[in-house]
């Protein structure tokens, strides 16, 4: 799924969530159970009332605490935040340096959409939110690689196979050194061609992950950097074309992180 598309995902879900929030608010239980009550003990307070008001006067007042909730800036970022982090669940990591790395990411993402709404409505800040979107792409990475190294440090027989391999081959070397018997030297070489192979995928495996964890940390660097520009981007800094940088560094990065993930996809499947 591209990033594009990964956005209008990400704001249906996000919408959806929003309603289902404002549908279960208190004041809409209140409303609900307020109407019940007027139909049923008091249908005509009036000359000329019908029951049913109180359905359309219900109705109207749950179309406008609807409406208040997707306009609100501040039940938005809640209700979002509260959304990113039941998908990106850190109680599925079973390491607590990754479930840190994503709960890290998650406060960048929470502090800069706070600052965001600092600013001033306008040219920066529609460029500003358009930011903030890249940035959820960027937390689905984070989430990802942190998943894949999780896996790596989880993988009994990776471990296993990284401190039987090298044993293994050692001891191929030597009784190759020691056999005459033709067949069974030719034997010996074949199993030792492939444990060599079975060993540099491994190791490809291994240099593989750690770039991928370098590669984590200095993504979580290049959030806290990107959040510290939002803090100081202001109205005037729209014509030096800060704010387009900004936004392609976070694509830049976005980018790079894919490229790492898709690294590790194509050694790991070598392993299965």
């Amino acid at each position: 799924m591209g990033g594009s598309s990964a956005r209008t995902e990400l704001e249906r879900r996000a919408t959806r969530a929003i309603l289902s929030y404002a549908f279960f608010r208190w004041e809409s239980a209140v409303t609900i159970a307020m109407v019940i009550l007027l139909v049923f003990f008091l249908p005509q307070p009036l000359p000329g009332w019908r029951w049913w008001f109180w359905i359309v006067g219900g109705v109207l007042a749950e179309a406008a605490i609807v409406i208040s909730s997707l306009t609100d800036p501040e039940v938005n970022r809640q209700v979002v935040a509260e959304m990113l982090r039941l998908q990106f669940d850190v109680k599925a990591l079973h390491q607590e340096e990754y479930r840190a790395a994503v709960e890290k990411a998650l406060e960048y993402r929470e502090r800069i959409e706070t600052a965001l709404r600092t600013q001033r409505r306008g040219v920066l800040r529609d460029h500003l939110q358009e930011t903030a979107r890249q940035i959820d792409d960027w937390i689905a990475n984070v989430y990802r690689l942190a998943r894949r190294l999780d896996r790596y440090a989880q993988d009994e027989v990776i471990a296993r196979d990284m401190r039987s391999v090298p044993q293994r081959i050692k001891r191929l070397r030597r009784d190759l050194e020691r056999e005459t018997d033709p067949q069974v030297r030719a034997q010996i070489e074949r199993t030792l061609r492939d444990k060599e192979t079975q060993w540099q995928h491994l190791q490809q495996l291994q240099n593989a992950m750690q770039r991928a964890a370098l590669q984590l940390e200095s993504t979580l660097s290049a959030m806290g950097t990107i959040y510290s520009q939002v803090l100081l981007i202001g109205v005037k800094d729209i014509d030096s074309g800060r704010a387009q940088r900004l936004r392609q560094e976070i694509a830049d990065e976005v980018a790079g992180l894919q490229d790492v993930l898709s690294a590790m996809d194509e050694v790991y499947r070598s392993e299965e």
